[in-house]
């Protein structure tokens, strides 16, 4: 089987969609499949292209026995909506020259990521000139996520004609891989033929061989944030309101993003508030930076239909409970599984009373990294999640 994989983000850049992408590639070759890889010069999150991409239109690289393609783009992280819409357009157009790169692959299937809903239509054309089947991986709902996060207007010419190319979409894909419970019902009701549910889960294995004994929270109590530090996540507020040295804690920050700055501002004239910033770490770091702390905090501002913090499987890979803070399917998970505590999108009062629960009743803790462990190993176990995948693929090419 003859994969491609088309998506604007992949390593060496950092994020979710990155890891997630990395091992559903390495997975799926695992399994048998031929892999290529079709994706962007790396500028993520930063907004800029890597320094040792700049200058170039297109670059052939081949790490881990993987052809990747990579072609320019417009890069920005700009909130501008027009930077934002030639960011997502820019690549949804020079990814088009891949097609001379791949017309001798005898491909059989293209997977494309989505966001940018763009880069579908491209993998819609893509599929049609290589006769391959298309898969579209639905990782956040577009439009839809533009309107709740009030960057587009449902009745604006631009969400109505994303609407149309969603539907369009779903119905020209033989598979629809929703990464919710929330996202494949949507994607039923707005037309998808079939749809498979495929979370962004962890590999535990990446976990196993740091399993140490977490310090005691009757000493101070370790919170880990360690992702994205964007407006959705809203950490700067987390510093801003909860006091974490009365609660005997502190809060330990891993990660880059438009937040940053006055994150690193305010630590610097508030030093003695317990919280500390130790820069952007490497998926290959996290599990280390996880097995310091004892519990790790997963804030969501504004809850996203659809979307689940890929933290919350590492966490649990990790033994780490987890202080959440928002609402939707993420908070579902926590409460559900019994692997930490919920509270509501900016209440920081509750979220600090939350952590007080934690050092007062550290046997909670106990109970909680044992259901942790045994959600990442039974439920959300990813090689088991990728392998049901390639099954999938398989039974999509001899319909």
């Amino acid at each position: 089987m003859n994969v491609i994989v088309l998506t604007q983000y992949y390593k060496p850049e950092m994020g979710a969609p990155q890891n997630r992408l990395y091992e559903m590639v390495q997975g799926l070759i695992l399994n048998g499949a031929n892999v290529t890889v079709v994706t962007s010069l790396p500028n993520y999150p930063r907004g800029d292209i890597f320094p040792e991409y700049k200058g170039k239109f297109y670059c052939l690289e081949n790490p881990d026995g993987v052809d990747i393609h990579r072609y320019w783009l417009y890069a920005s992280n700009s909130k501008n909506k027009f930077s934002r819409f030639l960011n997502m357009l820019s690549f949804s157009g020079t990814s088009l020259f891949s097609f001379s790169k791949l017309k001798k692959k005898n491909i059989d299937i293209i997977i494309v990521e989505s966001p940018p809903l763009t880069l579908g239509l491209t993998a819609y054309m893509l599929s049609r000139l290589l006769r391959a089947k298309l898969v579209v991986n639905i990782s956040d709902l577009w439009p839809l996520s533009a309107k709740e996060l009030g960057a587009m207007s449902e009745n604006s010419i631009a969400y109505k004609l994303l609407e149309k190319l969603e539907r369009f979409l779903y119905k020209k894909a033989e598979l629809c891989l929703g990464q919710s419970a929330e996202i494949t019902e949507y994607i039923k009701q707005k037309g998808a033929k079939r749809v498979y549910l495929f979370r962004n889960g962890v590999d535990p294995s990446r976990f196993n061989s740091l399993s140490v004994p977490k310090s005691s929270p009757e000493k101070t109590l370790k919170i880990i944030y360690a992702g994205l530090l964007g407006f959705a996540q809203g950490i700067y507020d987390v510093c801003k309101n909860v006091d974490f040295k009365s609660l005997n804690a502190e809060f330990h920050i891993y990660g880059a993003g438009g937040e940053q700055k006055i994150i690193e501002d305010w630590l610097f004239v508030n030093k003695d508030s317990n919280i500390y910033f130790h820069g952007s770490v490497t998926r290959e770091e996290i599990p280390i930076v996880l097995s310091k702390a004892d519990v790790t905090l997963v804030p969501l501002v504004t809850n996203i239909f659809g979307a689940v913090p890929s933290k919350i499987y590492e966490a649990m890979a990790a033994g780490l409970p987890i202080l959440f803070s928002g609402e939707g399917e993420g908070a579902r998970i926590v409460s559900e599984n019994d692997i930490g505590w919920v509270s509501s999108s900016k209440d920081y009062t509750g979220l600090a009373h939350n952590i007080e629960q934690i050092v007062l009743h550290p046997e909670y803790t106990v109970v909680k990294r044992n259901n942790c462990l045994h959600c990442a190993n039974e439920k959300f176990n990813r090689p088991k999640q990728i392998k049901d995948l390639f099954c999938c693929l398989e039974s999509i090419l001899v319909q």
